[in-house]
């Protein structure tokens, strides 16, 4: 007869059994706040993975808003190495966003419609951090500053980082820098109207991939742009079908066309120049 298996008591090797007055794991998460942050308004089962597939998606946004602020610092000052890391972190971020649509997509027509009416006026293309993330990459639209009237502390940060240089605009600054001639009226732009692609910056991002052992740092970060651009591209691109196979073509609950709107957006270009230049090589 075999002896009594003993359980394995984390303590026998040092782990840490008892926290009075010290910081636990869920100290240190706030999980007592993160954790009771979901408040479904019906009795739908689906609503609750309705809320934390986008409570989730807002986190995961932050981390992006903070690489990417620091990514646009990096880049002005030139010191390109962190910047690439930072970049690289963003898309994969948005990575993660995108599998994040499988989940919902378990969602069925039938099961939306179970709370749909409990989301009033509420719609992601609401969504703050999503704009800033947009105005940082250089997509700028003033009519988006809107939405956001109610808050006064949102609306005056999204507006400052609309009027401010993107991502974009310091990368295009940093080619100058480097000996490119970029159009000095493109150069003084007005960092808070919408991107519009520009010869110059075409013939410098062309050279730069012509020869990348000679332009190597640019050519990198080129390339890091369109990394995170082709994975935001294909989160939007993941939202547009999510929304046709839950709502199919219904107006948004923000009052937006649905899809329709959504597959306008999916003809916004970041870093046009870039992207057409392939057709050149």
């Amino acid at each position: 007869m075999s002896e009594p298996h003993t359980p394995y008591d984390p303590a026998a090797d040092g782990a840490q059994m008892a926290f009075d007055g010290r910081m636990s794991y869920g100290d240190y998460l706030a999980l007592d706040k993160v954790l009771t942050a979901q408040s479904p308004l019906s009795e739908a089962h689906d609503e609750l993975l309705f809320i934390v597939q986008h409570q989730t998606s807002e986190l995961w946004m932050k981390l992006a808003l903070h690489e990417m602020t620091a990514a646009k610092a990096a880049v002005a000052s030139g010191n390109l190495p962190p910047a690439f890391k930072m970049l690289t972190r963003t898309a994969r971020i948005f990575d993660q966003l995108n599998s994040s649509w499988d989940v919902l997509r378990t969602m069925t027509p039938s099961d939306y419609t179970t709370f749909r009416e409990a989301l009033g006026q509420s719609s992601g293309f609401q969504s703050y951090q999503y704009r800033a993330i947009e105005f940082l990459a250089g997509n700028k639209n003033a009519a988006m500053l809107r939405p956001h009237a109610h808050v006064p502390e949102v609306h005056d940060w999204l507006t400052k980082l609309q009027r401010e240089t993107s991502l974009y605009d310091e990368a295009i600054a940093l080619l100058a820098r480097s000996g490119f001639k970029i159009d000095a009226d493109h150069l003084s732009r007005n960092p808070a109207e919408p991107y519009q692609a520009n010869e110059s910056v075409h013939d410098a991002w062309i050279e730069v991939y012509k020869d990348p052992q000679a332009h190597w740092p640019l050519y990198e970060l080129a390339e890091k742009l369109v990394d995170f651009e082709d994975y935001f591209r294909r989160w939007r691109f993941n939202h547009v079908t999510t929304v046709e196979r839950v709502i199919g073509f219904k107006r948004g609950t923000g009052g937006t066309s649905g899809v329709t709107y959504l597959r306008r957006m999916l003809d916004v270009v970041l870093f046009p120049e870039i992207w057409a230049l392939r057709a050149d090589l």
